[in-house]
């Protein structure tokens, strides 16, 4: 996939909810994902081209997140390496492999 991924890392939920609305609101990116880490950390993951991602999603991201809370990081990986993609997919409950999943 040649998307990129930005990441940004906050402390506490109520920023990371704050910056994920930011991020599609302000730029033509994905909501991919969420990930609840130690001790109270949360990132969340957004996909679009590397400008949308870049420019506006993640630095929009960033400043709504502070207002309301504490920013961690924030990171942009404007192609991400394959082996990459399949952490992803399983964040995103995407299967890697059509045989990965089971008819319901």
């Amino acid at each position: 996939m040649s998307e990129a991924l930005g990441l940004v890392e906050t402390r506490g939920f109520v920023g990371a909810v704050e910056a994920a609305d930011a991020m599609v609101k302000t730029a033509d990116v994905v909501l991919i994902g969420k990930e609840y880490l130690l001790n109270g950390y949360v990132a969340v993951l957004v996909r679009g081209d590397v400008g949308s991602v870049k420019a506006a999603a993640t630095e929009a991201g960033s400043i709504a997140a502070r207002r309301v809370g504490e920013v961690i990081s924030v990171h942009v990986i404007p192609r991400p390496f394959d082996e990459t993609e399949k952490i992803l997919r399983h964040w995103s409950g995407t299967p890697t492999k059509p045989s990965d999943s089971t008819p319901g």
